[in-house]
């Protein structure tokens, strides 16, 4: 979809449609966004990377077994193990592409469906580029995710309030982001519960 078949939205109703009925959460992480469109293969790179850096986190967060695979030991701690490996991979990876930086942390409101966050310049409604969020608290690989301005609000000075709709995404890459999501609410929530 082009910018000019996109209809114009406004701020709220940017909000309503990548938050309004979904789990969502609210957030102080280094994040961003890249303005350029992305080619196909670019779009199913950052799809297999955030995929596989999402279900590592997942195993080694939770201990959670892969069942997706039938092969795949059953002992968690050689899953963990094993993703340990992948994401240490992954880190890797980053480094070489020098795909390592640290953006500023912003507060950012987020969901399996898109994101809304202050960035540095102006940016009009359907411009195609990637978000970029740091995943974990503890693992410098930030996470990429295929997006497009579908709203903006002007700030103070060089900021701007984007609001992106991630997309286009494999649906094995978005269930992997939905369940992330997820585990960082129950995380949230189990902290609430602790204090």
């Amino acid at each position: 979809m082009s910018a000019v078949d996109l209809p114009t939205l406004t701020p709220e109703q940017a909000h309503e449609a990548l938050f309004g009925d979904i789990l969502t959460l609210h957030e102080t992480r280094s994040a961003t966004f890249l303005p350029g469109a992305l080619d196909d293969a670019s779009r199913e790179r950052l799809a297999l990377q955030g995929e596989a850096l999402l279900r590592g986190l997942a195993v080694i967060d939770d201990g959670a077994p892969r069942v997706d695979d039938p092969e795949q030991p059953a002992d968690p701690a050689l899953l963990r193990l094993e993703a340990k490996l992948d994401v240490l991979t992954l880190l890797m990876t980053g480094f070489a592409a020098a795909q390592g930086a640290i953006d500023a942390p912003v507060g950012l409101v987020w969901s399996a469906r898109g994101a809304e966050v202050q960035v540095r310049g102006a940016f009009a409604v359907g411009t195609e580029g990637t978000f970029r969020m740091s995943a974990s608290d503890w693992l410098p690989t930030p996470l990429m995710v295929p997006a497009m301005v579908i709203a903006s609000a002007a700030g103070d000075g060089e900021v701007t309030r984007v609001w992106l709709r991630f997309g286009p995404l494999s649906p094995s890459f978005s269930d992997a982001l939905e369940r992330h999501v997820f585990r960082i609410h129950r995380r949230e929530v189990a902290e609430i519960r602790r204090r």
